[in-house]
């Protein structure tokens, strides 16, 4: 059964590089570290590539009570993980992470357990882009792919992960057994 999503791609949707849907393997899950859809809606509307005047968002945006949006087509490449973005689809779920201090070292837990709504959305969305993508073979959260350290913003001397999402409250085991998907992990360098 496929879930309802409203679609409301963003106004650069169309300037993003093409893809062919054999070129999609991976699902990423993301969490978006801010406080609700319409802040998120804020931040991937804002061009961070004045190139080409695009910015970072994922495909798809769950919110806390299971409310699904598709602000990028499947077949278009958004920018929400380095290094793996032309063989993925990003999936957000709205969640505070670190806000509104992402940066400080003093903040580096995440505290927001994830709502059943919201995984029950995600694993009917995951299930059915199982069945609309057969080459999807694998599923990651964003800091299975990104071991970047930046300097923390209070104390630069401090070096912190640049992502934690979803983070520790995200539940991976129970999720993994409801797909049909293997998790995915690089190692850290």
């Amino acid at each position: 059964m496929s879930p309802e999503i409203r679609q409301d791609f963003l106004p650069y949707a169309e300037r993003l590089a093409s893809r062919g849907a054999d070129a999609i393997h991976l699902v990423v899950i993301h969490c978006t570290e801010l406080p609700d859809l319409a802040m998120a809606r804020v931040w991937g509307e804002k061009v961070l590539y004045p190139e080409q005047q695009t910015g970072n968002s994922g495909h798809f945006y769950i919110d806390r009570d299971g409310h699904v949006e598709q602000w990028m087509a499947l077949d278009r490449v958004a920018h929400h993980v380095r290094g793996f973005n032309p063989q993925s689809i990003g999936i957000e779920l709205i969640n505070n992470g670190r806000y509104p201090n992402w940066f400080h070292c003093g903040c580096q837990h995440m505290s927001e357990p994830y709502p059943e709504r919201q995984i029950e959305a995600l694993v009917k969305l995951v299930n059915h882009l199982c069945e609309q993508y057969p080459g999807l073979v694998s599923v990651a959260g964003h800091a299975d792919l990104d071991f970047s350290m930046i300097p923390s913003e209070d104390a630069p001397g401090i070096m912190i992960r640049r992502k934690l999402d979803p983070g520790p409250l995200f539940p991976w085991v129970a999720f993994s057994k409801r797909i049909p998907l293997r998790r995915y992990r690089t190692e850290s360098p």
